[in-house]
């Protein structure tokens, strides 16, 4: 246990106003020893501000099992922001740069942001104090530094898992539909199995995906554990899956290299390693090649999410989707209802080029015009949050009294774990907790109805970002932008386009 000081403020307050400090923690995995490091660190925070006469502990905010190179998967640290956002918050603690952030981008963002605000932070371990201008530099030094740390060893267990490929010992986390995993192992599940080997024969006899996926659901058969009805896809994905003659195809789909990680498929961008008799063999491999080959015959044009504007337009007239087709002169998109017959919808085709062309322009237009258009929107915003939020402890207290019973599971789970608290004590004790906190996490959705808001107000700051950063007008289209900014596009007739943006915003364009 670390020697507990109180570390002196360094805002200028009124002499008989405390500081509002809040602390922020985390451990990187579920382990049992980090386990104990994320209590330690929690009492600290506690002991650290008991004798203070100058300062306040505010609340603690405690990301445990999960990573820190991403900052959208960790909910206390988002709820933190968002506490200083609504003006809880003047001064925040944490013990390294590592546990705030790995991810110099996020750390200087959030940092920067907090400093708008008022808000300074102190890092214990690496004696950095916001509130001096001159520590930035040193933030971009440390930060790259706990990025370098994570990026290698992220590099070490992607060195691992790619090495366990090569030798056809790499085993996936999530079993296929028709097996289960016993001790790491795959082992047949005859029940599911047995529609598995259904499928395959039905399709040799003629019945296509969505024939034998309808088949499936009118059954009443579960396609997993995530889903329940089944889709053309996923019927496809068990007919290609050579699991089934028992090899295994890895790395099917890859995690990038660079901050943030993003899992991508596999399309050649990296090496795929092909093992043989890896677990048991369940479909003939006569019957799986000739599946194969029916496959490759049948559904040639049968690409999921081949295309940027896949699923992304729809109808104004009939709500319909609309879909891709190709000709002499180009691509073209086309009401799927038109298409079939043209006097039930009247809106037609549409090049493919003029809604590039159109998505191209609307950006154009946003990139000369964000600060007249985004950022008033995003203040107006903000200002309507802090008016909602202004006065409301309760919140501040639920997620103290969620807190606390959390830390009461971790505490009986090690005294299980050493032997003081015996199966049926623990599971006693355990379901008491759990029902605690759900009773309390509904009492907190009914207070917290701002998430939506939230969501829309950071989404419009990705926007305000991304114009802010761009240095010149875009010339063609760009499908990462597309993908990341727009959800849908509504074809109003064929002269005209509606794109609907992320943060709610609707843009009408002419082609």
């Amino acid at each position: 246990m670390p020697t507990v000081t109180v570390i002196q403020p360094t805002i200028t307050e009124e002499q008989d106003t405390k500081i509002r400090c809040a602390a922020y923690c985390r451990v990187s995995s579920d382990s049992e020893d980090q386990l104990n490091s994320f209590m330690a660190q929690t009492r600290y925070y506690e002991k650290a501000f008991e004798g203070s006469e100058t300062e306040q502990l505010v609340d603690i905010y405690a990301d445990e099992g999960i990573t820190g190179t991403r900052e959208d998967k960790r909910d206390e640290f988002q709820r933190m922001i968002k506490d200083c956002r609504r003006g809880k918050i003047d001064r925040i603690y944490t013990k390294s740069i590592s546990r705030f952030a790995r991810n110099t981008k996020d750390c200087l963002k959030n940092i920067r942001e907090l400093k708008s605000l008022g808000i300074t932070v102190f890092f214990e371990k690496e004696n950095i104090d916001t509130a001096k201008l001159t520590d930035e530099m040193m933030i971009t030094i440390m930060g790259g530094l706990a990025q370098e740390e994570s990026t290698s060893i992220s590099q070490n267990m992607r060195w691992s898992i790619q090495k366990r490929m090569k030798n056809g010992t790499y085993k996936n986390a999530t079993p296929p539909f028709g097996f289960k995993k016993v001790n790491g192992d795959l082992e047949v599940d005859e029940n599911q199995m047995q529609i598995v080997r259904q499928m395959f024969e039905w399709y040799v006899s003629g019945y296509g995906l969505q024939a034998i996926a309808d088949k499936l659901n009118s059954m009443n058969i579960q396609s997993g554990k995530q889903s329940v009805l089944w889709k053309a896809d996923n019927v496809k994905y068990v007919l290609k899956n050579e699991r089934y003659i028992g090899d295994a195809l890895f790395q099917k789909s890859y995690v990038t290299e660079t901050l943030p990680h993003v899992k991508k498929r596999n399309y050649g961008e990296k090496q795929k390693y092909y093992a043989e008799n890896v677990n048991p063999p369940v479909v003939d491999k006569d019957i799986f090649h000739k599946v194969q080959v029916l496959l490759l015959s049948r559904h040639r044009d049968f690409v999921s999410n081949e295309y940027a504007l896949s699923g992304k337009i729809c109808c104004g007239k009939c709500g319909a989707t609309y879909k891709h087709r190709n000709r002499k002169s180009g691509a073209y998109w086309i009401c799927r209802t038109h298409d079939v017959n043209a006097s039930d919808c009247e809106n037609g085709s549409i090049p493919e080029s003029k809604i590039y062309l159109a998505f191209i322009r609307l950006c154009n237009k946003l990139w000369h015009n964000y600060k007249v258009i985004l950022m008033p929107l995003q203040t107006a915003l903000q200002d309507l949050k802090l008016k909602k939020f202004s006065g409301q402890t309760q919140v501040m207290d639920i997620h103290k009294e969620i807190a606390k019973f959390r830390e009461q599971t971790h505490v009986i789970a090690r005294l299980k774990t050493k032997g003081f608290l015996d199966e049926s004590k623990y599971i006693e004790q355990t379901n008491e907790l759990t029902a605690k906190i759900n009773k309390l996490q509904t009492e907190l959705k009914k207070l917290t109805c701002f998430d939506d808001e939230d969501e829309t107000l950071d989404q419009i700051e990705m926007l305000i970002d991304f114009f802010e950063k761009r240095k010149t007008p875009m010339t063609e289209f760009e499908e990462s932008t597309f993908e990341s900014i727009v959800e849908k596009i509504v074809v109003i007739d064929q002269h005209e386009l509606e794109f609907h943006l992320i943060g709610g915003l609707r843009f009408k364009e002419k082609i």
